[in-house]
């Protein structure tokens, strides 16, 4: 039986005044998040939005033809299922478990109640100015700069809402988030192996050097990072 992480690992969750977290702490439904599992599709009515706490999720959008790349990831710093409290209600892209983990849920309805007392409006609203950020990079950074640093950006991403340096992913999963074909991801990897930056094996990818990865990536990923740094401090609302 899985030993269920405290709430608090999820920095929005731990950045709400007491009051607030009182109230929501019977509320939170502890969940498994494996890997692969879709937490929404796209244009599904929301029931949950989701409190990552060791797991990583990939919000990606996906073409009339199956053909999907993704737009934003989701871990440890946020909420999965803004369109919920921004009154969409559903969302064109598609919510998919990309590192396997555990998390909370809180009920849509009792989300959207929340949403009208100010310091959970504030809260969230700088957390999705982060997030669009974070879509808007992702945008530029895949028609501008190469596989190698889309690669590299992705992984630092990626690391940041992990607890250790490991990833567990299988080459299609990297292929569907990054938008280009298996055989471009095997190459990048390899490259980034030969560079001793990372160690790659068949599902599984192991830095070894972060250091190496950020100067070797593009401008994209110290753009996101340093916006939700200035939004989201651990303690915003301690």
């Amino acid at each position: 039986m899985a030993i269920s992480p405290d709430p608090k690992k999820n920095q929005l969750l731990a950045a709400l005044p007491d009051a607030e977290w009182q109230r929501w702490l019977p509320q939170l439904e502890f969940v498994e998040m494996p890997l692969g599992q879709v937490l929404y599709e796209s244009g599904g009515t929301l029931s949950h939005v989701y409190f990552p706490a060791t797991a990583i999720i990939s919000l990606l959008y996906v073409m009339e033809n199956g053909a999907s790349a993704e737009i934003a990831v989701v871990g440890n710093e946020g909420v999965v299922g803004i369109s919920l409290f921004m009154g969409g209600e559903s969302t064109p892209s598609r919510a998919v478990v990309q590192s396997a983990g555990q998390g909370f849920r809180l009920k849509a309805q009792l989300m959207k109640d929340e949403f009208k007392k100010a310091p959970v409006l504030h809260l969230m609203l700088r957390y999705t100015q982060a997030l669009i950020t974070q879509m808007a990079q992702t945008a530029v950074c895949n028609r501008h700069h190469s596989l190698d640093q889309q690669l590299c950006r992705w992984l630092l991403l990626s690391l940041d809402r992990l607890q250790g340096n490991e990833l567990v992913m299988t080459q299609e999963l990297i292929a569907n988030m990054l938008g280009v074909r298996r055989e471009g991801v095997t190459e990048g990897a390899l490259k980034l192996q030969k560079a001793g930056l990372i160690s790659y094996t068949r599902g599984r990818i192991s830095v070894l050097d972060r250091l190496g990865l950020e100067q070797r990536t593009c401008e994209c990923y110290a753009v996101v990072k340093k916006e939700y740094d200035r939004l989201l401090p651990q303690r915003l609302a301690a």
